[in-house]
């Protein structure tokens, strides 16, 4: 049997310009066994992807942040001390860098996602003031709480599924993928994965983005 599968989105299952590449839609959707699709993003996007794609929404999302499995939340973050970094970042001078609507924290509950081009030092700073540490994705800063991770979600998601966490093959590229390859039984990053992902993945591919999830899905299925 196949092993249920746990995989980010941006840099994984995308092309380089953050599309979704359509070739894995489909080995989503025929995938014989659950799909967990954990993410940074806030929690709608992945909910939608799976809708789209058709499989059931298991989602990891906010890295690790908050889940959602069997009709059911699960809830790991701290949020009001992700607002209280959002006031002082504000009161320090500085937006989060993604326009008056910010449609990328919008739907976010459990932490901060912040633009690159603004200044780490500060953010790091408030983020420790407030017991939470910053995550660089390579697409945003993330101010999450230090315990949460995708692994740790896994952990319950797995759970909530009837398996381990290391039945779990994992695909991913970046270091909010390092716990995630740390709990599933076999992980795979793609080519174009930075140096935290990569040191702890069990299989670093050739393959970069979508090319490098379809290469990893071909292996977990043997082929």
């Amino acid at each position: 049997m196949v092993a249920p599968l746990a995989v980010d989105i941006d840099g994984t299952l995308s092309r380089p310009d953050r599309s979704i590449d359509s070739r894995v839609l489909d080995v989503l959707r025929e995938w014989d066994a659950p799909v967990v699709v954990a993410t940074g993003k806030a929690l709608p996007y992945p909910v939608a992807l799976c809708q789209f794609v058709g499989v059931e929404e298991r989602v990891i999302a906010e890295n690790g942040g908050v889940a959602y499995v069997n009709d059911e939340l699960f809830y790991f973050g701290d949020r009001d001390a992700a607002a209280a970094v959002r006031e002082g970042f504000a009161d320090a001078g500085f937006d989060l860098g993604w326009g008056e609507s910010d449609l990328m924290n919008r739907w976010r509950e459990t932490e901060l996602a912040v633009s690159r081009e603004r200044p780490l030092d500060v953010l790091t700073d408030l983020a420790d003031e407030h017991g939470l540490s910053v995550v660089d994705t390579g697409f945003a800063y993330h101010v999450k709480a230090t315990e949460p991770s995708k692994g740790a979600a896994l952990e319950v998601v797995a759970a909530e599924l009837g398996y381990e966490p290391a039945d779990f093959a994992a695909v991913g590229d970046s270091a909010n993928d390092v716990e995630l390859f740390g709990v599933a039984g076999e992980s795979y990053a793609v080519a174009n994965a930075d140096d935290a992902a990569r040191g702890a993945a069990d299989v670093v591919l050739d393959e970069s983005y979508a090319d490098g999830f379809l290469e990893a899905a071909r292996r977990v299925r043997g082929e």
